[in-house]
């Protein structure tokens, strides 16, 4: 997949609240995976959701490690 056929989405890290840009694949369909981010390292937990009906991106919600989505 071609980096400018990702979406992009300006989130902030839920421990350092810095901004970052995050890059999601919506043909994947819904998610949930981790990241790090890209400032402390700390990992993010990260739920993707994608509409069943036009494969539009809905939401992309950030957690900490000891939080749940």
């Amino acid at each position: 997949m071609h980096e400018e056929q990702l979406e992009r989405r300006m989130v902030h890290c839920p421990y350092c609240d810095t901004p970052f840009e995050l890059l999601v694949d919506a043909s994947q369909g819904d998610q949930e995976t981790w990241d790090d981010c890209p400032h402390c390292c700390a990992p993010i937990h990260l739920r993707i959701v994608v509409s069943p009906v036009d494969g539009e991106l809905e939401s992309v919600m950030l957690a900490r490690e000891d939080e749940v989505l």
